[in-house]
């Protein structure tokens, strides 16, 4: 029996992309994740100029100079993604499954002197995912995209003059995709599941600095390096026995094969300035920029050609493109116990039209939060909420021809608690 398969469904390049699919992001472009701390949750990651806790050791390392004592922060927060999808072709809406994440995060701080401090972080500051039902129109893109990473992070703050420190760390990134797609061979037939899965660990730097203009008014600004990842792993193929039984030597063409690409994760760059307005009440302006033009062209192998005609090497076009974020956010303290927190960030999107896609429905989104912080003598309680409505986003004809054509749309809830306590 003869068959024929569309060269991009046939192709190599579904690797690549899988590693790339990350969409359920939290307030970054691209897949980044920034809810890294119950309080910057609640205060839209305007926390970069004046001292919020822990968390500095994320977003502004040279803030923990202002931490005093030893300080541990353990927080999580819950994601909760919801993407929708109406066909250009059929007028029908298709949602994406419902998940859950939780990313997760560990902080430690330590004053030696009013001049030196140390601190440690563990987090995610990749990943998330989307997943979308096995039989939606754009199952031949995507129908699971999972990327997991732990980024450890020792940083070290130098105070070189009362009104400045400066501060400078490693990071140590763990990355992991766990990545499905379908591949038609016949519409009369069963469909086939490619799987990719990989991992690889990279290392960067990170540099901060925390200048406070006048008594009331600071600055902070801070640096993450990219991180470069050489991904090893695998890819899959699930026939199922009729496609088999109809398609003799499917499997020849189809082999399970080992399989290896290069990505580039970008360099970021925080700034932020604060204002102490009253004795109770900071608020800061603050911007963020993300290097993902990194995420420009990639190339890929595997080990054992694969469709028809065999292919083991491709290069594909992504041209993504850097990307600015804006937020507003404070906190205001009531009394000695409760603080309320509050905010608003903007975020730009870093996928272009041309190569617009289902597994990255990256779109400008809005971000709006609020918290509240409840101090006891030696610990801190946070808890935080935001909603993110990401603009509506066509996808037409373009790179991955006109398959799943149509409109995007897409929110995420966040809730977050967090727990400080101070030795």
């Amino acid at each position: 029996m003869s068959f024929t398969i569309t060269p991009r469904l046939a192709a190599v390049l579904s690797v690549l992309f899988f590693i790339l699919s990350a969409a359920g992001t939290a307030d970054g472009s691209g897949f980044g994740i920034f809810v890294q701390g119950a309080s910057a949750l609640g205060q839209a990651d305007a926390v970069v100029a004046h001292s919020d806790g822990p968390s500095a050791v994320f977003f502004n390392p040279a803030l923990i100079n202002d931490l005093p004592g030893t300080q541990l922060e353990l927080g999580t927060t819950l994601v909760y993604p919801k993407r929708e999808f109406q066909s250009d072709a059929t007028g029908q809406t298709e949602r994406s499954i419902d998940n859950i994440f939780s990313p997760s995060t560990i902080y430690l701080t330590h004053n030696f002197s009013d001049k030196i401090g140390l601190g440690i972080g563990v987090f995610s500051p990749f990943g998330l995912g989307t997943e979308w039902p096995d039989d939606w129109q754009g199952r031949s893109i995507a129908t699971k995209s999972t990327i997991t990473t732990f980024n450890f992070k020792p940083v070290v703050s130098f105070r070189i003059h009362p009104r400045l420190s400066l501060s400078a760390g490693a990071d140590i990134l763990y990355f992991d995709a766990e990545l499905k797609r379908k591949i038609i061979v016949n519409p009369a037939l069963p469909d086939m599941e490619q799987a990719f899965s990989g991992d690889d660990t990279g290392f960067g730097f990170n540099v901060g600095l925390y200048f406070k203009i006048t008594d009331r008014i600071a600055f902070g600004a801070s640096y993450r390096s990219p991180v470069d990842i050489d991904v090893d792993g695998k890819a899959e193929f699930d026939i199922p026995p009729a496609l088999s039984a109809a398609v003799a030597g499917i499997e020849t063409l189809f082999p399970n094969t080992g399989a290896h690409t290069q990505l580039k994760l970008p360099q970021m760059v925080f700034a932020g300035l604060s204002t102490q307005i009253t004795d109770q009440f900071v608020a800061e302006i603050g911007c963020r920029w993300e290097g993902w033009s990194s995420i420009d062209e990639t190339r890929y192998t595997l080990d054992s050609p694969i469709g028809v005609p065999p292919q083991s090497v491709e290069v594909q076009d992504r041209d993504w493109h850097d990307t600015v974020t804006f937020m507003v956010g404070g906190k205001y303290r009531i009394n000695e116990t409760f603080t309320l927190l509050g905010g608003y960030l903007y975020g730009e999107d870093a996928v272009p039209d041309r190569t617009f896609e289902p597994a990255i429905p990256d779109s400008p989104s809005h971000l709006f939060t609020i918290g509240a912080d409840i101090a006891f003598e030696n610990f801190n309680l946070v808890f935080s909420y935001g909603y993110q409505l990401q603009e509506d986003r066509d996808k037409e004809t373009n790179f991955w021809g006109s398959v799943a054509d149509g409109t995007y749309k897409g929110e995420i809830h966040l809730a977050a608690a967090s727990l400080t306590y101070r030795f």
